[in-house]
């Protein structure tokens, strides 16, 4: 009985030393910190602050609201889920022609992408294949998530950003994100209650 308790507080001391010397991990671009959310690999950014970098996000982000909107239209039975996810379809639609406005304005030559990256077709997939009984519940989580998250891409963007032009197509963004953030809230608590 001894020797198992000896041991057991040889492990535990063994545990508390190891614990003291591990050091404090420090977010970064490729290690986001163990509470972030998950989406925000997709648009928090290693230099948000770069033309590139934020044109290339803000155009992904507009294609995926677009595509996750067509399959709200096609999955849904909820009134109110499909006025905002055909809002929504519009809005980023505009937005995503608005940008290449704004980068012929500001003389850039960027070129947004052409295909959602793998972890948002990921996204897209995950939708297409939800519960039929949860879809909206799913979708509209999804919405909050990835509106939040364009939010902070835009309202960063605006107030750092490397290019006068898309600053202030930023912040126009920005408040029109806002109102959808505001209502995608408001419609995913309505399914919960």
């Amino acid at each position: 009985m001894t020797r198992h308790l000896l041991i057991a507080g040889a492990c535990a001391l063994a545990l508390s030393l190891g614990a003291c010397n591990k050091k404090a991990e420090t977010p970064t671009a490729n290690n986001p910190t163990p509470d972030a959310h998950p989406a925000s690999t997709i648009l928090t950014p290693s230099n948000e602050t770069n033309a590139q970098d934020y044109v290339t996000k803000t155009a992904n982000s507009d294609r995926l609201e677009v595509e996750s909107a067509k399959v709200a239209l096609k999955r849904s039975a909820n009134a109110d889920v499909k006025a905002f996810a055909k809002a929504v379809e519009t809005a980023h639609t505009k937005a995503a022609d608005d940008l290449k406005s704004a980068l012929t304005k500001a003389k850039l030559t960027l070129t947004p992408p052409t295909a959602l990256p793998d972890d948002m077709a990921k996204q897209i997939d995950d939708l297409n294949k939800a519960d039929a009984k949860d879809f909206d519940k799913k979708y509209m989580d999804h919405e909050v998530d990835i509106h939040q998250d364009a939010l902070d891409l835009q309202t960063r963007y605006a107030k750092d950003g490397d290019n006068a032009d898309l600053k202030a197509y930023a912040a126009k963004m920005a408040t029109a994100i806002q109102d959808h953030l505001t209502k995608a809230k408001s419609i995913r608590d309505a399914l919960k209650s």
